[in-house]
C-alpha cells in the first residue's frame, strides 16, 4: 500500500493536484485489459471517467475559445475546438505528464506498446480530467486545464490556418486503428449549371455523415466536419 501511495504521489506532483480519494486516480489509470488479468481486485476500468472527462474537456475548451474569439462564427470555433481536443493534442499532453508510465495494463497490452499507444494515452488523459473533476470539482479541473492548455491556447490566433476537416478526420480515425475515410457521392440534384452534391464519408463501409454543397470538394469537407463533431 505504501508503494501505491508513493506511486500516486509522484503522478500527483506532475498533475499539480492531490487527490482526497486516491482510488479514483487509480481508476483513471486502469485500462480494461488490466481487469482481465486481475479479476480478484475490485477495480473498474477508466472508461466511465473517460466519458466524463471528454464532456468536461469539450465544455471547457468551447467556453475558452468562445470568450477568446468573440467575433468568430460557429463553424470556425468548431474547427478550433476540434484542433484542440483531437487525439494528437491530447497524446502530447499525456506524454508531458508521463501518463504512460502509470497506466495499469495487461501484460499483453504492455508488450504490444500500450504505454506509447496514442489512443490509450489520449483516453487516459480524458479519464484523469474526469477524475480531477469528480474529486475536486469545477474550480480544480479548470485550474488543471488552464495549466495544460495555456501555451497551446495562447498561440492560437483568429487568422491561424488549421488543417482542414478531412485531414483531421483521417488522423483521428487512423489513430483509432481504422482505415482511412472514403467519400462517395450519395446523390445530386438541380440543373447542370447549378447542381448540388451530397457526399457521404464512410469508414469500413459505414456511413458516418453527409455534406451537401455546390461542389463535391466542399461537400466532402462538410461531411468530414460533421463526422468530427459526432466523434469528438
Amino acid at each position: 500500500m505504501k508503494k501505491n501511495n508513493t506511486h500516486f504521489s509522484e503522478l500527483e506532483k506532475k498533475l499539480g493536484y492531490g487527490f482526497s480519494r486516491p482510488e479514483i486516480l487509480k481508476e483513471a489509470l486502469t485500462h480494461r485489459s488490466f481487469l482481465n488479468e486481475n479479476k480478484s481486485e475490485k477495480l473498474s476500468s477508466n472508461e466511465r471517467l473517460e466519458f466524463l472527462g471528454d464532456a468536461i474537456l469539450s465544455f471547457w475548451v468551447s467556453s475558452q475559445i468562445y470568450t477568446k474569439f468573440p467575433t468568430l462564427p460557429e463553424g470556425k470555433l468548431t474547427f478550433i475546438r476540434t484542433h484542440l481536443v483531437r487525439t494528437t493534442t491530447l497524446t502530447k499532453l499525456a506524454q508531458k505528464l508521463s501518463l504512460g508510465k502509470f497506466l495499469l495494463l495487461s501484460k499483453g497490452e504492455e508488450r504490444g506498446g500500450g504505454r506509447e499507444n496514442p489512443v490509450l494515452l489520449a483516453n487516459c488523459f480524458e479519464a484523469v480530467i474526469g477524475a480531477i473533476f469528480s474529486d475536486g470539482g469545477i474550480e480544480k479541473i479548470s485550474s488543471f486545464l488552464k495549466k495544460q492548455f495555456g501555451s497551446i491556447m495562447g498561440s492560437i490566433g483568429e487568422n491561424d490556418l488549421f488543417k482542414d476537416s478531412k485531414s483531421l478526420l483521417q488522423e483521428k480515425v487512423q489513430a483509432e486503428g481504422f482505415s482511412s475515410p472514403s467519400y462517395q457521392l450519395l446523390f445530386s440534384s438541380g440543373p447542370d449549371h447549378q447542381r448540388t452534391f451530397t457526399m457521404g464519408v464512410f469508414i469500413d463501409n459505414k456511413l458516418l455523415a453527409k455534406g451537401t454543397s455546390k461542389s463535391k470538394q466542399e461537400a466532402e469537407e462538410l461531411a468530414a466536419q460533421k463526422a468530427l463533431e459526432i466523434r469528438s
